[in-house]
């Protein structure tokens, strides 16, 4: 791999993930367009998924493109969609070699893309900062792949994983930097989802908080049975300005649902199951919707439903350096395990310092 293609690379995959949590159903691509040595154009994939990061970079270049390299995070796509395929954008406007990093995932691209450009008689690199790129799309990748969008069950516990005193105060375990992560957190994902346990007893707003972060609105989901969600909570009220969606099961009071719909709340119904929904068909359901990336917040039930149905895929975990003991409320509940062998198991890949908090990113074992 040559160092120069390793440089642009590393300048399409920031631009990618700008986009993250704000591209669903596409994937968030990045897009940098070189020639002579001189960059001429960028791009990223716009909020909603049109245009793509190519168009985009290629309006940027504009007759510069002709005879410059693509430097693109994920193949050009060879479809055309709702828009043109990237490909043909690519080869009108004259550019002479394509560098990408991974390879599209979507049965209808999978190489056929890089197979179309080649045809063209485009140079075509592959496989340039493959892992870094597939990271970012590891979203859209696991929908294509198992039909849901990646999870990410976000934790903030004390030492011994706690989450709250026997009185059931939680307000605030972690410090005001910690929090603050968990904002952008949010904001890189399409969605945030909660029990409805923890919106009865916090009536969170499920937000991203942090001024210019993100153009579109971010979807909060609520898991809720029997539709117990208050019309008045801030979740409900907020509706019109961040959608909310509610996975329940069938039998739901009819006029409460009508309710929740006349306020712009949309229902997913799913099949029931012996504690509650399915969660493996409301992460299906989920991804029907155009979802790639869920953030899981919440309570000790949410957290060990996920973990039960084996769904969490990442684990983000705040510690606070603080020990509350065995009194305290943990931060999962029971879900069956009773031989070692049975416990979802994960690798920590990363730790950051937030404030006085520790960060820890975990990857699920496989």
């Amino acid at each position: 791999m040559a160092m120069t293609d390793a440089v642009h690379m590393h300048a399409a995959l920031s631009l990618a993930r700008r986009g993250l949590g704000q591209t669903a159903p596409n994937p968030s691509v990045g897009c940098v367009i070189v020639k002579d040595g001189r960059v001429v154009g960028r791009g990223t994939t716009a909020p909603g998924g049109r245009p793509h990061a190519e168009v985009v970079a290629l309006n940027a270049a504009g007759e510069a493109a002709r005879g410059a390299t693509a430097y693109v995070t994920l193949e050009p796509c060879s479809f055309a969609g709702k828009s043109g395929a990237c490909t043909e954008a690519l080869i009108s406007a004259g550019i002479k070699r394509v560098v990408v990093g991974a390879t599209d995932p979507h049965p209808k691209v999978n190489g056929a893309g890089i197979a179309r450009l080649r045809a063209a008689g485009i140079e075509v690199t592959e496989g340039v900062l493959r892992a870094e790129c597939e990271a970012v799309t590891e979203g859209f990748a696991m929908v294509q792949r198992l039909g849901r969008p990646l999870v990410r069950l976000k934790l903030a516990t004390t030492l011994d994983g706690r989450i709250a005193t026997a009185k059931g105060e939680s307000q605030w375990i972690t410090g005001p930097e910690a929090r603050r992560a968990v904002h952008a957190m949010r904001g890189r994902h399409d969605a945030v989802l909660a029990g409805v346990g923890t919106v009865l007893a916090d009536d969170p707003e499920l937000t991203c908080r942090l001024d210019g972060f993100r153009a579109a609105p971010l979807v909060r989901i609520v898991v809720d049975s029997h539709l117990r969600t208050p019309l008045l909570s801030k979740l409900v009220r907020g509706a019109a300005q961040h959608p909310l969606w509610i996975l329940h099961r069938d039998g739901a009071d009819k006029l409460r649902a009508k309710a929740l719909e006349s306020v712009g709340v949309k229902l997913i119904q799913l099949p029931p199951s012996t504690i509650g929904v399915d969660l493996v068909a409301g992460m299906q359901a989920l991804a029907k919707h155009g979802l790639t990336r869920v953030m899981v917040e919440g309570g000790a039930s949410i957290a060990s439903s996920m973990l039960r149905a084996r769904l969490v895929d990442r684990l983000s975990w705040f510690h606070a350096p603080a020990v509350m003991g065995g009194d305290g409320w943990p931060g999962a509940q029971a879900f069956g395990i009773t031989k070692l062998e049975d416990m979802p198991r994960f690798r920590a890949v990363s730790r950051q310092q937030w404030g006085q908090d520790v960060l820890t990113n975990f990857r699920k074992v496989v």
